[in-house]
């Protein structure tokens, strides 16, 4: 009985990560020169430390990524969403690193209640009024994000960024293969829902920062 619970966890946890990624794996990008252009970028949020005086990775990769896709004109604006308490901020983190890299302040939203990837997506679309995203994430996360933003009728595609050492990003991908089950229960078994939803709120693009693109982005 033991050995047989074993194999169906085991089972179930390749299942549920061979389903995410394969599913998903035609709809992400590495380089920001062959990804098509979107209206805005979904910038998922992660600490900018991981000790005091030791900088994140994930965090800078991330948001060298998403600088670049907005300002090669294959998105127009920013959304960064991510965890907010009162000593950490990771919406206000992301926003000051991409205002220093050159997006400009305007081509930026800050989502403060992205507490999760699945709050996140969710938000993007039934917060912000968003159709169709480009979402900008570690290349082991965003095969996630767009399988919870195709259950959830969000038209994603995604670019990695540049990939973290399989030594300092150990614990951040065995993470991810548990978080892809818990992705697949909550979706179709528990249907759950995001921790904070609020008023539906307005992005104003810039309609002359993607070339060739057309957009509504707000309800």
């Amino acid at each position: 009985m033991i050995f047989m619970a074993f194999l169906g966890v085991v089972v179930a946890l390749l299942g549920c990560n061979l389903w995410v990624v394969i599913s998903t794996r035609e709809r992400v990008y590495a380089s920001v020169g062959n990804i098509p252009a979107t209206p805005v970028g979904i910038v998922l949020g992660t600490s900018k430390h991981i000790a005091p005086d030791q900088p994140n990775p994930h965090f800078d990769n991330r948001l060298a990524a998403a600088a670049k896709l907005y300002l090669e004109g294959k998105v127009r604006h920013l959304l960064v969403s991510g965890h907010r308490e009162e000593y950490y901020d990771e919406p206000r983190d992301m926003t000051k690193r991409l205002v220093d890299l050159g997006v400009p302040p305007t081509a930026i939203t800050p989502d403060v209640a992205g507490h999760r990837t699945l709050d996140s997506i969710v938000r993007a679309r039934e917060i912000y009024g968003l159709d169709r995203v480009t979402v900008i994430s570690d290349d082991f996360h965003v095969p996630r994000a767009l399988f919870i933003a195709d259950r959830k009728g969000l038209d994603a595609i995604a670019l990695r960024g540049k990939s973290v050492s399989f030594r300092d990003s150990v614990r951040a991908r065995m993470r991810e293969y548990l978080a892809r089950v818990k992705a697949v229960i909550d979706l179709y078994l528990l249907d759950t829902q995001p921790a904070n939803l609020g008023e539906p709120q307005e992005i104003l693009v810039d309609s002359e920062s993607t070339r060739g693109d057309s957009v509504t982005v707000s309800r």
